[in-house]
């Protein structure tokens, strides 16, 4: 069957390719390691490029705070943006920066953490770049990321100076401006994340 293809830049999402089982995803990911690559609950594959380097710079400032944050801590683990998690509506996500608390990691077989591992981040942060959808990633925020149990996430548009907060009750807030500190609040006891070092940083 010839795939439909829709692209919009940067991502590019493929139908009719039928049911792209773990295997098959797996196998998929190994042989583009350059991209990042999602399964949708529907079973399409979502494929992205690699970001433009001021937004990996982006990305790896959030990525580092969050790292220093949990090295002092030791409550869980974190993960960079080519991490893949299987989340219970079937869907292959990964976020620029996540975090698992100890208690869910260590739930994990040793063969399980070598695989997009059924896992729901406790905790992720997504960067919108120069080319992203703001709408779809609000959607992303949602439906897949608190849609599927996660208990905090932030969307960070730096361009605009705007941070998305999003909690696990459904609650919304949006920061405006970025010289302020978003709180890990509960999820992440201790933890502030100074949004001026993604500005003048």
């Amino acid at each position: 069957m010839m795939a439909e293809v829709h692209s919009e830049v940067p991502n590019f999402v493929f139908h009719g390719l039928g049911p792209v089982n773990d295997e098959a995803f797996e196998r998929l990911c190994a042989a583009n390691p350059e991209l990042q690559i999602e399964r949708e609950p529907n079973g399409n594959i979502t494929i992205m490029p690699p970001v433009h380097i001021e937004t990996g710079h982006f990305e790896a400032e959030a990525f580092g705070q969050l790292y220093n944050w949990n090295r002092q801590t030791q409550l869980g683990k974190v993960f960079s943006a080519s991490a893949g998690f299987t989340l219970p509506d079937d869907s292959i996500r990964s976020a620029d920066a996540s975090w698992v608390s100890n208690e869910k990691y260590e739930q994990l077989t040793p063969g399980e953490r070598k695989t997009f591992a059924h896992l729901v981040p406790d905790f992720v942060i997504e960067i919108k770049s120069d080319t992203d959808s703001l709408k779809k990633l609000r959607e992303k925020m949602t439906s897949a990321w608190i849609g599927n149990g996660v208990l905090l996430a932030w969307l960070l548009d730096v361009k605009a100076e705007k941070a998305y907060v999003y909690r696990a009750n459904g609650s919304v807030d949006v920061v405006e401006g970025f010289d302020k500190k978003l709180s890990g609040e509960n999820v992440l006891p201790g933890f502030e994340f100074d949004l001026n070092l993604l500005k003048n940083n």
